[in-house]
């Protein structure tokens, strides 16, 4: 997988093989597969009673349609991509108007990664715990990191 500037200031992934199109179509199942919804994880850490019910009544529906939209977003833009690479060598491209999108479900997909699998701080990070299920999960985890990085950088300037 490489990714680039392009010259409209969006990102253009060259995808290589099939198992670069895995990792790009697991972002949606990533983002989505914490056991609470995102909005509601975010709500729990409202201390204040009257506000948490506040926020589970007014917040919470519109934010967590806003989450699943994102998600949806990239999966469609991944499969649409996937599709017309014939599932071989191909781009995927980022515009601008698409990078919030993007960026939304990459850091729902990386919590998620973090909830299920309890990584911890750099510093109290013991790679000698990790099974290959959350080996492969942190290296998803890092290469989200890593789009988030350039989305940042490049096309949300």
């Amino acid at each position: 997988m490489r990714i680039q500037q392009t010259l409209e200031g969006g990102l253009r992934i060259d995808v290589m093989d099939g198992g670069d199109w895995n990792v790009l179509g697991g972002i949606p199942h990533d983002a989505l597969s914490a056991d609470e919804p995102l909005a509601e994880r975010l709500g729990a850490l409202i201390n204040h009673e009257a506000l948490a019910e506040d926020w589970q009544e007014f917040i919470v529906p519109d934010l967590d349609e806003a989450f699943r939209s994102d998600v949806a977003h990239v999966a469609a833009a991944v499969a649409e991509a996937h599709s017309q690479a014939g599932g071989g060598e191909g781009p995927l491209w980022i515009t601008r108007d698409d990078a919030m999108k993007w960026y939304s479900a990459l850091n729902q997909a990386r919590l998620a990664i973090e909830d299920r699998h309890r990584f911890g701080p750099e510093e109290d990070f013991d790679p000698a715990r990790l099974t290959a299920e959350s080996g492969a999960a942190l290296l998803r985890s890092m290469l989200y990191l890593n789009l988030q990085k350039f989305l940042l950088a490049v096309v949300m300037r």
